[in-house]
């Protein structure tokens, strides 16, 4: 029992404490590979530990210096006795740490500095997401740094094997290493450039959680949850940031919806046939005040801006019917211009069918059939096909929902097209 609680002690800590810890750690040792693998041994140490003596007083604080400690024997073993040791072994008495071969509980609290936690978090965001690391690279170590995910958790996340998850993260943190990146909060103008590489992992981290491009849940929400958190965080580090908070906008308007997305069976339900008394409509409104602060603090609405008032035209109408489908289709046209994408254009398509009728909106879908970008999804025949039933051209709508069905990874929405194939049979 004993063992129990404390394994689930050390994983809870971990959870809420993991990036104060590794962010502490980097800027003590000036490296942020060193500190990840530093918080790692003070992680497998506390599941030893805590089980056998118990959860200490100030479970942070005992993590924080056993990494400390872990630190000063790592610049030990390199005969590494220059200033950084020095100042090390000075700021260790922060935690209390004492001498011996087991890490003993802090004798007082560590002093967390709120403003310089804020800074070390934000710096681990940078980092994490760097442009110099491939998209899943940035997606694996910024669950595992920010996140406190382990590398089995990441795995199940992303669908993945473990050991391919621990290969991202070691290739990641050598790749840091050999770009010399440095651990801070970039300046001003290198923030902006790099802001958007941030906010893409957090959006590509939610989007494979609400729909999952393979497998056999329709949403992961496990891994949508962790995508809104990490949102939330960048939000209130980057107050002034209007994309930021366009991005949290848009989760959270998007995952209002989830609970009416699935049946008891886990089939999903479209739009149409949701119950939107099932919508979180406490989400709904911190989406649209996070909305709206995006409005305050830009000057117009970004592209994660954008496609959150397009979620939030679903999220206040009364029905798919009394949606303001004209507005939607304006908003995408302005997301087009801003952000071009095929996929912006098919969305824009749908919008069109409901504001304008199918007809107009084939139109736009026949001219996309040619985007290298669809070409390889399930996305424009499913969406041709629907238009097609609405024209009443059956055979060809068949052949579009088949080629669909052939090209879709996940197993719910597979379940979806066929019940569509299967009506017009």
């Amino acid at each position: 029992m004993a063992e129990h609680t404390g394994r689930a002690a050390v994983a809870a800590v971990w959870r809420i404490e993991s990036a104060r810890i590794v962010g502490a750690l980097a800027r003590y040792t000036g490296d942020f590979s060193l500190a990840e693998d530093l918080a790692q041994e003070a992680l497998a140490e506390a599941l030893v530990t805590w089980p056998r003596d118990g959860v200490p007083g100030n479970p942070a604080g005992w993590l924080l210096t056993v990494g400390r400690r872990r630190a000063i024997d790592a610049f030990r073993r390199r005969s590494a006795l220059d200033d950084r040791y020095i100042a090390l072994a000075r700021n260790l008495g922060e935690g209390g740490a004492v001498s011996g071969s087991e890490p003993a509980e802090p004798t007082g609290d560590v002093l967390w500095d709120p403003d310089q936690i804020d800074d070390d978090i934000l710096a681990l965001m940078f980092i994490s997401c760097h442009p110099t690391l491939s998209r899943d690279a940035r997606v694996a170590l910024t669950l595992r740094v920010i996140g406190g995910l382990t590398s089995d958790e990441i795995a199940k996340a992303c669908l993945v094997p473990t050991a391919t998850v621990q290969a991202r993260i070691t290739r990641a943190k050598k790749t840091l290493a050999a770009a010399r990146v440095r651990f801070e909060v970039p300046s001003a103008q290198e923030r902006a450039a790099r802001l958007g590489s941030v906010l893409n992992v957090v959006y590509v981290i939610f989007t494979e959680g609400s729909t999952a491009s393979s497998g056999s849940e329709l949403i992961r929400s496990e891994l949508a949850g962790e995508a809104q958190r990490l949102a939330r965080v960048l939000a209130r580090l980057v107050p002034n940031e209007p994309e930021a908070q366009g991005l949290l906008a848009l989760l959270e308007l998007t995952a209002a919806r989830f609970p009416a997305r699935t049946g008891p069976d886990g089939h999903p339900i479209l739009l149409a046939q949701q119950d939107r008394r099932r919508w979180d409509r406490a989400a709904i409104r911190r989406g649209r005040a996070a909305l709206d602060r995006a409005v305050r603090v830009g000057r117009g609405l970004g592209a994660y801006g954008l496609q959150a008032a397009i979620a939030e035209c679903h999220a206040v109408a009364p029905s798919v019917e009394d949606t303001a489908w004209d507005r939607i289709v304006l908003l995408y046209e302005a997301l087009g211009r801003l952000a071009p994408s095929p996929v912006v254009d098919l969305n824009r398509a749908v919008a069109v069918s409901m504001a304008q009728g199918p007809a107009a909106a084939l139109l736009i879908v026949d001219e996309l059939s040619t985007a290298p970008a669809l070409s390889g999804t399930h996305l424009l025949p499913s969406v041709r096909g629907e238009l097609l039933i609405q024209l009443g051209r059956n055979s060809e709508a068949r052949a579009e929902l088949t080629r669909a069905i052939t090209l879709c990874g996940n197993t719910r929405e597979r379940a979806i097209l066929s019940d569509k194939l299967a009506a017009l049979a």
